[in-house]
């Protein structure tokens, strides 16, 4: 899902279905938005994690929120890449006893109104699936009805 927020309003849209999958491809999407507010992508990968991509001119800012998935999901490998950070050396058999841990940038939204602890305390409640944990961050930042009313109109 694309988010911008222009003028104090939200805008959702969706991604290609290549950007759950590549990571240039998501960020090429975000960057031809081309808003003078900001602009993030919120991934949902298979229900099992989730990355939020932010392009700057500066850089784009990432952050995965469960570094493990790096070992079965290239998206999540390439996000640990580009903030040089080693995949995790686990056995695959032994995922699901590790506790995931995010990796990246926690301050990614904190000038929208996130701030670090807080989306700390979103990822470290593993009991919530990621779809969960992105609909208490649009709660949280505002945007939780324009998300809502775009997914309601994927196809399932």
């Amino acid at each position: 899902m694309a988010v911008v927020r222009e003028e104090g309003k939200w805008r959702c849209s969706p991604l290609s279905h290549d950007a759950l999958t590549d990571l240039s491809a998501a960020e090429n999407e975000l960057k031809a938005l081309r808003s003078s507010g900001a602009v993030f992508g919120l991934l949902d990968i298979d229900d099992e994690f989730f990355i939020v991509v932010r392009p700057a001119p500066s850089g784009t800012r990432m952050l995965v929120s469960d570094a493990t998935a790096a070992i079965d999901y290239d998206i999540a490998a390439d996000v640990l890449d580009a903030l040089n950070v080693e995949i995790p050396d686990i056995d695959p058999d032994e995922l699901d006893d590790i506790e995931p841990w995010e990796e990246g940038d926690l301050g990614v939204l904190a000038d929208l109104g996130l701030p670090e602890p807080v989306l700390s305390v979103i990822l470290a409640d593993t009991d919530l699936y990621p779809d969960e944990q992105l609909g208490m961050i649009a709660q949280r930042l505002g945007f939780a009805d324009e998300l809502s009313a775009v997914l309601d109109k994927l196809p399932r």
